[in-house]
């Protein structure tokens, strides 16, 4: 047993049979997404009762959906803008490349606004909003989804923390 399990084993001892329980279904799911910290994210969620798996599943999705979607198949080629560069002899991987850093950027100045949110003055206006986890019936937790700028990056599924997007 490695010394990340033994701590891991200890603080599960420490927990009462729910926690312990909660606990361990919350790694087995972040394992199962293919977190690689996923012991440290379950006891962040218990101990400080932080939405840790919404804010991963979230961050999961933007990176499938909005940035790495520029890699699939005919991708580049559904904008026209795309279709002509391809047609006058720009490779097709430079230009995934910078779809995928465009959209990078796009997503991380989207979440950074939303981290804002609550900071009425940053717009000048009495108005603010926050990202919330919901529950399984979909009425929200009460937990908010903070800081997610933060963790974009890091949230890269390929675990390279984005590092291919600026090559």
């Amino acid at each position: 047993m490695d010394e990340s399990e033994v701590t891991w084993q200890t603080w599960l001892s420490g927990l009462g049979p729910r926690q312990r329980s909660a606990a361990e279904s919350l790694r087995s799911r972040f394992e199962a997404l293919g977190s690689a910290d996923a012991a440290e994210l379950a006891r962040s969620e218990i101990e400080e009762d932080e939405p840790q798996l919404a804010r991963h599943v979230l961050l999961r999705a933007l990176w499938h959906g909005a940035i790495d979607g520029w890699s699939g198949p005919g991708a580049v080629e559904q904008v026209a803008a795309g279709r002509r560069l391809l047609d006058a002899g720009a490779d097709r991987e430079d230009l995934v490349l910078l779809a995928r850093a465009v959209a990078y950027e796009a997503v991380f100045a989207t979440v950074d606004e939303l981290d804002s949110g609550a900071d009425v003055n940053v717009s000048g206006a009495d108005v603010g909003w926050a990202v919330m986890e919901s529950g399984e019936d979909g009425a929200p937790t009460g937990r908010p989804l903070a800081g997610l700028h933060e963790d974009l990056l890091t949230a890269d599924p390929s675990g390279r923390d984005g590092a291919d997007l600026w090559r």
